[in-house]
């Protein structure tokens, strides 16, 4: 394949400016990608050597149920109150 000059192609780069919004820029980053890094927070997975697709399996689903959990916990401590709420907000 031949790389042709992008100039010859018609394309010109620009550089944005530093905390300028641009049409084509995402305000945030996609469920995806947010659900992929939460997913690497998780040593275990990082670190999977199994050859049998089970275990493997069964440490992805942990991990999920394990972020699934955390995030009903948080949103549960902003919207309702209980007798034996512990004192910090900070859930691990």
């Amino acid at each position: 394949m031949v790389h042709l000059d992008p100039k010859a192609r018609g394309i010109t780069g620009q550089i944005a400016k530093r905390g300028a919004k641009n049409s084509i820029q995402t305000g945030g980053r996609w469920v995806v990608e947010r659900t992929s890094s939460w997913m690497n927070g998780c040593g275990k997975l990082r670190r999977c050597t199994e050859r049998r697709r089970a275990p493997v399996g069964f440490f992805i689903a942990l991990a999920g149920t394990t972020i699934t959990v955390r995030c009903l916990i948080r949103r549960a401590w902003s919207l309702y109150r209980w007798d034996t709420r512990p004192r910090g907000s900070r859930v691990r």
